[in-house]
């Protein structure tokens, strides 16, 4: 057994599988249960409360999360046995604590309040349904002008336009905003500064349902202020809610790595090196990769032309030291806002957005995906 913040566990918490359920209170205890009301509130979650065993068939089995107070374990002892349980008690010095979670089959022994966050999160992903993680790709730029932000929309309307779950994420506050890229700089949601002061656990669906809706994809841009840093714990916050709602997470990064940009970093599956076949973009771009690899241990190459004398996607990809993507094709009339065109890759027989659909063909088999 291994003990973390007041939490002893022999096996993880259960996955959901992506559906949504009210947690079961099982206690007498009235100040235990103020605690656990308190938290399931928190978490976003209404809970099902009873003094023992549900009377009503099924309750007890299908409930996604049971949490059994210690004054509780003898009533539920010869309940059918089921994953999901935690035992909550106060005493960390009652020894017998660990007999009776045997006795009830629980997963977890949790002692309050040393063990209230992880209990949080637990309820939160109950309410809120935790299934696959969504495949998150950044893009980067090798050097200024390489077309990241340009590959990170058509990355994100090609998967949209796929059917999978779409976020976008601009994490370049210099970078003039993403939303004005897919000409949606008044469209109505949040931007970035309404998340500053985030921390701990962001809701997945509230997330989502807040940000921007452009060409069937949410869009985390960020507005016309003076805010251009975002604190690393909201970052983190924000993009691990992202990821728990599956589907993709596209990040359009900057060049530079702080803080703030090493926590989006962490939280990539894959990230693109866009590079112009130049030997100056070359020479740039070794000096972002060997940033972006203390933190990112898959970083692949997408080279864009037209190409320099003895230069082809391969040498570029062998000079740099990292696995080829693919070649980036150029494709003229992307989106100028003020003109009304497609934002890019939406032509979906254009290059550029055959390139995205093989790329994430590709990149979703990789991982395990549909």
């Amino acid at each position: 057994m291994e003990t973390v913040a007041g939490i002893v566990t022999h096996e993880p918490p259960p996955a959901t599988g992506g559906r949504q359920g009210r947690p079961l209170i099982v206690t007498e205890d009235a100040d235990l249960l103020d605690d656990l009301l308190r938290l399931c509130a928190a978490a976003g979650a209404t809970p099902e409360v009873h003094h023992g065993v549900p009377e009503r068939r099924g309750s007890w089995e299908t409930a996604p999360l049971v949490l059994v107070g210690d004054d509780a374990a003898p009533r539920v002892r010869g309940a059918a046995r089921r994953r999901g349980v935690v035992l909550v008690g106060r005493d960390q010095d009652d020894s017998g604590v660990w007999r009776r979670a045997v006795e009830i089959g629980a997963d977890h022994v949790l002692v309050l309040p040393d063990g209230e966050q992880w209990l949080v999160d637990r309820i939160a992903d109950v309410a809120e349904g935790v299934g696959r993680p969504a495949l998150t790709v950044g893009v980067i730029g090798g050097r200024g002008g390489a077309g990241a932000s340009t590959l990170a929309c058509a990355l994100a309307v090609t998967s949209a336009r796929e059917g999978l779950r779409t976020l976008l994420v601009d994490a370049d506050p210099l970078g003039g905003g993403l939303d004005v890229l897919l000409g949606g700089e008044t469209a109505e949601g949040l931007r970035w500064p309404a998340f500053a002061a985030s921390r701990g656990r962001v809701g997945g669906g509230a997330l989502e349902e807040s940000l921007p809706k452009l060409h069937a994809l949410r869009v985390l841009s960020w507005d016309r202020g003076d805010c251009v840093a975002i604190p690393p714990q909201a970052v983190r916050a924000v993009l691990a809610a992202a990821r728990r709602r599956g589907g993709t997470v596209v990040v359009d990064l900057p060049r530079r790595v702080d803080d703030g940009v090493a926590e989006a970093l962490a939280q990539l599956d894959l990230g693109i090196l866009v590079v112009p076949a130049e030997l100056r973009a070359v020479a740039a771009a070794g000096r972002v990769a060997s940033a972006v690899g203390m933190v990112l241990r898959d970083l692949r190459v997408a080279v864009r032309g037209p190409y320099a004398p003895g230069l082809d996607d391969r040498e570029v990809a062998r000079l740099l030291g990292l696995p080829l993507a693919g070649e980036v094709p150029v494709e003229s009339g992307l989106l100028r806002p003020n003109e009304g065109k497609s934002p890019p890759g939406a032509t979906t027989r254009g290059p550029l957005a055959r390139f995205c659909k093989e790329f994430w063909e590709r990149t979703l088999v990789e991982a395990g995906g549909a």
